[in-house]
This record gives structure tokens, sequence and C-alpha cells, in this order.
């Protein structure tokens, strides 16, 4: 197995070493879709990279937590990732919806609240306001559950359709209490209050967690990124991975390590497994 790459930065550095240090204290975040799984044009047929779980399966039993924190349903995730009953996952929790879904792969049981009002009401008028748009062609939606999501990545200009429907999604979104995040030729409409952020900072301080790795690849990984530079400024060592790709540049100027994408990423936690023996 070749070495560990190094960060590029010196907090990365010193999160680094603190994992190798004290694994037993280590959080390991990770996106799913970018990071574990590769993009497809059609969400619905994301599946994890074919060996990011058995590089999880490898690492999980080394470290006091490993949590997959994504904007899918945690049901969702964990089919696509193919997470449940694989020995070793025993410490692998799943925080579906931003966090506002919990499942934990050692009970196999999946918490989730009441889902809001205004999504159902922002589902009922997508379909009209993308036909008035005019950037209705090529795109679609994605039924999220507590969240409804449009895609412009099959439009004849992707980016083009993306930003023409932005300003429009914003206003429908704010009318029923819901926020825009956006994504990678992805514009998700979600309640507030609901970010990778918050869900991160919730999991570490209820796992004690002593140093903290979060990988992402997307605009929505940002508030993880900042709560693990939160976490680093009061003293707990982190480390952030950036699963590279040319449509979003923002986290690859703020990471201590760019990885090639998923198969970067899995390369990376089997590299920290066999490292921790």
């Amino acid at each position: 197995m070749d070495p560990l790459p190094t960060p590029q930065t010196q907090p990365g550095r010193e999160g680094l070493a603190a994992l190798l240090a004290q694994p037993r204290t280590a959080l390991v975040g990770l996106d799913f879709d970018g990071t574990l799984a590769p993009i497809v044009p059609d969400p619905e047929q994301a599946r994890a990279h074919p060996d990011a779980v058995p590089a999880l399966a490898e690492l999980a039993p080394k470290i006091a937590s490993v949590a997959v924190i994504t904007g899918r349903p945690a049901e969702v995730a964990v089919r696509y990732g193919g997470f449940d009953g694989v020995p070793g996952l025993e410490h692998l929790t799943v925080l579906g919806h931003y966090g506002a879904e919990r499942w934990d792969a050692a009970t196999r049981t999946l918490t989730a609240p009441a889902p809001h009002p205004g999504v159902a009401a922002v589902r009922a008028e997508l379909p009209g306001l993308l036909e008035r748009s005019g950037a209705g062609a090529g795109t679609w939606i994605e039924e999220k559950g507590r969240a409804v999501a449009v895609h412009t990545r099959r439009a004849a200009d992707p980016q083009a359709a993306f930003e023409a429907l932005r300003g429009p999604l914003t206003d429908l979104a704010a009318r029923h209490g819901l926020i825009v995040e956006p994504g990678r030729l992805v514009l998700e409409l979600r309640p507030p209050g609901m970010d990778k952020g918050v869900a991160l900072l919730d999991h570490a301080r209820a796992a004690g967690a002593g140093c903290v790795v979060y990988a992402g690849d997307d605009l929505g990984d940002l508030p993880a990124f900042a709560a693990v530079d939160e976490l680093r400024k009061n003293g707990t060592p982190g480390l952030l991975v950036c699963s590279g790709s040319t449509e979003v540049t923002e986290l690859a100027e703020r990471a201590d390590l760019v990885v090639d994408g998923p198969e970067g990423v899995v390369d990376l936690l089997r590299r920290l497994a066999a490292q921790l023996g």
C-alpha cells in the first residue's frame, strides 16, 4: 500500500497526525454523491464506488465513528451505498436530509421527524414553473421526500438552464418557507436549518470526537468545511478533503487535501485503514 498523501496545509497535517496518533477518538464524515458515489446523469442510478464499502468496513472498526452525511433520504443512501448488514460497519451512521434523518448500522433503525409542509406545496407548483420558465426541456424533478430538487444536467445548455431557474426557484421556495441549496447542476428546495455543518458538529459532539475528517465535493459541503474550521479553532484537529471535480472549484480551494473523485476518496480510506494496522 502506498503511503498517505501529505495535506497541503499545516492545519490539515495536524489533523491527519491527530487521527493517526489517536484513531479511537476520530470521526470520519463523508458526503455520498460525488464523494463515495460517482456523479451520474440519473441520481436514481447512483451507487457507491465498488470499493467504498470494503474500505469503510476495514477502517470503521479502528476509529470512533464513520458518518455519511447526505441530502438524500437516509434510507436511500443506505440502499444505494450498500451499507446495511455489512460486518465491520457497526460504527456507521447515515445522516440523511442534512441530518434531519438518522440511520444507525448497529441497530439498523431509522429516526426522522415529520416533513415540512412547504415541500408538498412546492412539489405541486414545480411542473408549471418549469414549463413557464422556458428552461423545462431537459430539466427534471427529483423527489427527495423531505426536499425536492431540479436537475439541469440533461438540458441542451445545462449551466444556462441552471442560472435561468435559480431566481424563480428561490422565489418559490421563499413563499413556502424553504430555501434553495445550489449544487452541481442541481437546485434543491428544502427546509431551512438543515445543513451538513450542523449535522457534523452535532455528531462530533455526541461522539466525543478528538479529531474530525470530512470529505465532500459540492457547495452543500461548505457548511461541513466551516464546521471543521470551527472545531479546529476550538482545539479539535481536523482534516478537510475535497473529492475533486472540474464543476466545483471552491471546495478544492478550501481543502487541506484534494483527491481524484470517489476513487481517490476510497483510496485514501484504504490507506488510512492500512496505516492504522
